[in-house]
């Protein structure tokens, strides 16, 4: 799916890192490009995906919350369709005055809330 994302040039990617944690506790991590760790490139389609944004301190900090044992993936993306809409507004005299993420957990249990609340209620019938 992020092949096809960034294919489509829906997103832009700049920075994909993939981080492992061994058993032992070390932590290593690998451009995902170079699969197999021989400096070559193995996926084009991640070619110049190494900003310069991620360093060896956010692999550090993932490689600290992960299990041993365990990986986990660093992706750094720019949405691009966001780009032209973002000059669009400028040029209308538009301002950016706040942006912000809403977590995936919180999306989450939002739409769970919304649906527990549109669910028809359950009534129970007393024969007398």
């Amino acid at each position: 799916m992020l092949i096809e994302l960034a294919e489509r040039k829906i997103i832009r990617i700049l920075d994909l890192v993939f981080v492992r944690k061994e058993l032992d506790g070390t932590v290593s991590g690998i451009q995902v490009a170079d699969l197999d760790g021989d400096g070559d490139l193995d996926l084009s389609v991640f070619a110049g995906a190494s900003s310069g944004l991620l360093d060896d301190d956010d692999i550090a900090e993932t490689g600290g919350v992960l299990e041993p044992g365990s990986s986990a993936g660093i992706l750094v993306y720019e949405n691009a369709w966001a780009a032209p809409l973002a000059s669009a507004l400028r040029r209308g005299g538009g301002q950016l005055v706040a942006h912000g993420r809403i977590p995936v957990q919180a999306l989450l249990a939002a739409v769970d809330a919304a649906d527990a609340r549109s669910a028809p209620a359950q009534s129970a019938s007393v024969d007398g």
